[in-house]
């Protein structure tokens, strides 16, 4: 356990009276690593939340520019920083809120060939992608290299995240592949609440904290879907699927690949 300073002891002092975090779980989150993959909708807001926290350690990995279209769901990037490189623009905010934290820049589009070099130095991964590719790529990446991620996806109203740890139920297991090309509608092309994206993006960080701290219940095994037009939350329980083609008895996928089929993450009503 490392031992906090004065002003640490004030910043955090918020989590540090919660019985289940005190000092031993602020020390944890406090050198504890987190990768963001992906500075969207879900990847801004928990970005905010994961410095605030006091995470050590955050890793951002994006490879677009910030849009005048994202800012109406992704809050760490201003009007001003329109043009400007997202990772460049979300670590600025993040340091302005804790200059503490440690944050590891990654401009680029991480891929089949390279994903599995940079989460191997993370203690957890957030999935805050829009597309399927990405989504099963995490997915894959992280199963295979046995590091806990949240999944997030949202769509017009609605949202779902399950959290996975090695041996439990990962993302294959629900859906064994990306769904037809031009079967599901894009975020551009179907819209979304901007509010929903916060709404996901804080569960995913919230997720990453309680790992941090050794604390909680996490959404292992279990999916959280909601619907904020009629503002109703359920869990869907799940089971590891032994036909898996990632991590059941007789795996078929053994390498990493990129999918071809830009899409968001939520099956059409």
């Amino acid at each position: 356990m490392i031992d906090l300073t004065e002003d640490q002891l004030e910043r955090y002092s918020r989590h540090i009276i919660l019985k289940d975090i005190g000092v031993e779980g602020q020390s944890k989150i406090l050198e504890f690593k987190v990768l963001i993959i992906g500075l969207g909708g879900l990847g801004a807001p928990a970005a905010l939340y994961l410095a605030a926290a006091g995470v050590g350690t955050i890793g951002i990995a994006d490879g677009d520019t910030v849009d005048l279209s994202n800012l109406q769901r992704q809050v760490i990037h201003f009007t001003a920083d329109v043009g400007k490189r997202k990772v460049i623009s979300a670590m600025e905010k993040m340091k302005a809120i804790n200059p503490d934290t440690n944050v590891v820049v990654y401009d680029e589009k991480l891929v089949a060939a390279n994903i599995a070099g940079v989460i191997k130095d993370y203690d957890f991964i957030i999935d805050g992608t829009d597309n399927f590719p990405a989504k099963f790529l995490i997915n894959d990446a992280c199963v295979m290299g046995k590091k806990p991620f949240s999944h997030g996806g949202i769509l017009r109203f609605e949202g779902q995240t399950v959290t996975y740890l090695p041996g439990h139920t990962c993302y294959r297991c629900v859906f064994t592949g990306p769904p037809p090309k031009s079967s599901v509608p894009s975020c551009s092309e179907a819209g979304v609440l901007g509010a929903i994206a916060g709404m996901l993006g804080t569960i995913q960080a919230a997720e990453a904290i309680k790992y941090a701290a050794g604390v909680g219940r996490l959404l292992v095994d279990r999916m959280l879907v909601f619907d904020a037009l009629k503002m109703d939350f359920r869990t869907v329980p799940l089971s590891r699927n032994p036909r898996c083609p990632l991590c059941g008895e007789n795996p078929s996928i053994r390498e990493l690949v990129d999918h071809e089929q830009p899409a968001c993450d939520i099956r059409r009503k």
